[in-house]
């Protein structure tokens, strides 16, 4: 009677390659949450959120927004329309804490695209350009 063994192989101790890749992906989710430029972020956005002056510009924003859209719907949106609604967009923006927050914005998003370039390179597929709509040529 013999026993049979088999050679210790590194296939049984591999992870399958969807496994790997979802820890891959959490482990660079993890990494970017250590990012100074994530961490600017988030911290602009709490202020953001914290500040009353912030939030009733962005109140009063958001409604002369929703005016427009609507005005814009039925034809009735006018040059003047328009103009209130940018001017309150760039009293919004001119609030320190909000223009903190859309730097730190603007640089996340910078790192981040450059992250999916290198992803992508090796794919020959552009994953955030093809994640924004469908049917593109």
């Amino acid at each position: 009677m013999s026993i049979e063994t088999t050679p210790e192989s590194d296939e049984a101790d591999e992870i399958p390659p969807a496994a790997r890749a979802t820890e891959l992906a959490t482990d660079l989710g993890d990494a970017i949450s250590d990012l100074p430029a994530y961490q600017e972020f988030a911290e602009a956005k709490q202020a953001v959120e914290e500040s009353e002056d912030a939030q009733e510009k962005i109140q009063s924003f958001e409604q002369k927004r929703e005016e427009f859209m609507l005005a814009r719907q039925t034809g009735n949106a006018s040059n003047e329309d328009l103009r209130d609604l940018q001017a309150a967009q760039e009293e919004l923006h001119d609030i320190p804490v909000m223009s903190d927050y859309l730097r730190a914005q603007s640089d996340l998003e910078l790192q981040l695209q450059e992250l999916n370039e290198m992803i992508s390179a090796p794919l020959s597929v552009d994953f955030g350009e093809k994640a924004g709509g469908c049917c593109q040529d």
